[in-house]
């Protein structure tokens, strides 16, 4: 053995300094396994949350799929109602009814039309078509004229109001 050598084996320091005491290993991965299971618990709570709110919006808006398609129906009914003449009460009387128990199936659930006659234009539920000069007594700004009716499905838009707009 050279001269080296020897002093290198008699360093018992060193050598201790490279075995790590396996106490702290373990409790070491005892810590990052606490931690990664602590991660997991709260992606699973995340999880499931979410799986609760998507639940709740798909019962809360499920029907705006019918309503969009029922739409176009009340409309031809008021449009019915609009240019009947008095010949025939019975017809008119028969779509009035039935335009009311659309009407109140769509109350129902939860489906509101978009009041915007004579209001202040609101881009967010109102699709401005036209604007014209405010007439007397209108304001710059105000719907003058509703051409298509909107709906509402609780706070979303389910079809804006086709609207005519005053400019000033």
């Amino acid at each position: 053995m050279s001269e080296d050598e020897i002093e290198t084996a008699a360093q018992p320091d060193e050598v201790e300094e490279l075995v790590e005491d396996p106490i702290e290993v373990l409790e070491t991965r005892v810590a990052e396994l606490l931690s990664d299971l602590q991660y997991a618990r709260a992606e699973t709570m995340n999880a499931r949350h979410r799986g609760q709110r998507d639940k709740a919006e798909v019962i809360r808006f499920g029907s705006a799929g019918l309503a969009v398609r029922i739409l176009p129906a009340i409309d031809g009914l008021e449009k019915a109602l609009a240019n009947g003449d008095g010949d025939s009460e019975a017809i008119l009387s028969g779509v009035r009814l039935t335009l009311d128990a659309m009407r109140a199936a769509l109350t129902a659930e939860g489906i509101s039309r978009v009041e915007a006659e004579g209001a202040e234009f609101d881009p967010t539920c109102m699709e401005a078509i036209a604007t014209i000069a405010a007439p007397d007594g209108a304001a710059a700004g105000s719907v003058i004229e509703v051409i298509e009716a909107g709906y509402t499905l609780h706070d979303r838009v389910l079809r804006p109001a086709k609207v005519i707009v005053a400019e000033g």
